[in-house]
């Protein structure tokens, strides 16, 4: 029988890691099945009513054969994610650390991909994170109220609001299995505040809400970069956010594939490989933080 977290007597063990201070609230619902509503998470989120985190981790049996776990990602308001590259980095370190599977690499399932994860001797997690889509309608993006990049026919150009800008710039529509909105300023200093989301004007040209990265290219060739993420707010760090910059740093600078970018969120480095057939290979640490117990706060 399935429990809930409204049965005030139910033990309920979770975990806290991060990955560069992108940091999730990470549950083993293997072992113990239970299943927490929409308000729920948002109390527990919540970083002065609750226990504080960017995103909630499930991990749950496989539906498919060829799959190890189901790895569900729910955001601070709720609200279920399609994926989440920092948080299949903690995902791996902790099958593989509570001695859930032995298998390296492991595969897990998520809402539309499988995904591969590869744990290294260093501490490191690499996660393919498979091809980007760039078609409108996966993200989904209503692409007939911006005008379209004719060189390279993923780029367009529309209105952003952030903090106390207004500008219409050019940006890089994608998903990696979430929509991303890839807009490069000359600093980073220019964007101001992520207070509140960036808003993409038409409004109605991502019905479902984006993830909106500011990106900055260094002298040395690294990339510097800043995330909103829908449902979440700025956050230190975003997997699948680096990957989209990756790839559409790719396309604006004409890189030959396989590229190699190193990208500097304000949490830290993370490397990300595009390989040959553009798929994303994401490569930095998972940090156990500490084991709690639900039940306290229920």
């Amino acid at each position: 029988m399935q429990q809930t977290a409204d049965n005030q007597k139910m033990r309920l063990p979770f975990t806290k890691m991060h990955g560069l201070g992108n940091d999730f609230m990470v549950i083993d619902c293997v072992s113990q099945p239970h299943s927490l509503s929409t308000e729920q998470i948002a109390l527990y989120a919540d970083r002065q009513l609750g226990i504080g985190f960017d995103q909630l981790l499930q991990i749950e049996p496989a539906t498919r054969p060829d799959a190890d776990f189901r790895y569900r990602i729910f955001n601070r308001d709720g609200s279920e994610v399609e994926h989440c590259g920092n948080g299949a980095r903690c995902f791996a370190k902790y099958v593989h650390d509570k001695g859930l599977t032995t298998h390296n690499p492991i595969k897990v399932e998520t809402v539309n991909r499988l995904l591969s994860l590869q744990l290294s001797e260093d501490g490191e997690v690499t996660v393919d994170m498979g091809e980007p889509d760039f078609a409108p309608e996966s993200l989904p993006f209503e692409a007939e109220n911006a005008s379209v990049d004719v060189v390279s026919g993923q780029r367009y150009r529309c209105e952003v609001v952030a903090a106390s800008t207004t500008q219409k710039i050019e940006f890089s529509a994608l998903s990696m299995g979430n929509p991303h909105a890839v807009v490069f300023v000359d600093s980073i200093s220019q964007v101001g505040d992520l207070l509140k989301p960036p808003i993409v004007e038409p409004a109605d040209e991502y019905p479902d809400g984006v993830n909106v990265e500011f990106v900055q290219f260094l002298p040395d060739g690294e990339l510097k970069m800043r995330v909103h993420e829908r449902g979440v707010g700025e956050t230190k760090s975003c997997g699948t956010g680096t990957c989209a910059v990756a790839l559409a740093a790719s396309l604006k600078k004409g890189k030959r594939l396989p590229a190699n970018w190193i990208i500097n969120p304000p949490g830290g480095r993370l490397s990300v490989e595009i390989d040959s057939h553009s798929n994303a290979i994401l490569t930095g640490p998972a940090v156990l933080i500490e084991d709690h117990d639900l039940s306290k706060y229920l």
